[in-house]
């Protein structure tokens, strides 16, 4: 069954795979990152996330150095389909707004490649995703 991208829903499952793949599908280079994330323009609206530890949870982080706003299309398929490029297009273009340490950003981009765990999370977010 597929839910909304950023929906409860699709929250409670994303908990699920991550309690089944455990921390070898986070990227190591994540681990300690922590960033805001406000997708605008969703189907459920406006939605506040932040990037913690490689895991999306709801709400902002008061901790996060940095802040994105990002149209709910890109925030989709940067997050769900792995589209780097979609990220690096939509901000130049000027889609995606940046408040703060704008070099936490460049510690996403920076991530090795993805081990056989982290592609089996990308498989199962994008499995889940409406």
């Amino acid at each position: 069954m597929a839910f909304n991208f950023l929906s409860d829903e699709w929250f409670a499952e994303v908990d699920k795979i991550r309690a089944e793949l455990g921390d070898d599908a986070i990227p190591a280079s994540l681990k300690d990152l922590t960033v805001n994330i406000v997708v605008t323009g969703g189907p459920d609206g406006e939605k506040e996330v932040h990037l913690s530890g490689g895991n999306y949870e709801k709400g902002l982080s008061e901790s996060a150095p940095t802040k994105v706003t990002v149209p709910f299309d890109v925030a989709k398929s940067i997050f769900i389909e792995g589209n780097q490029q979609a990220a690096i297009q939509a901000f130049m273009s000027g889609q995606i707004k940046v408040e703060g340490d704008m070099t936490k950003l460049m510690a996403l981009q920076a991530a090795p490649a993805p081990n056989d765990a982290q592609k089996d999370l990308q498989q199962k977010l994008q499995s889940i995703t409406a």
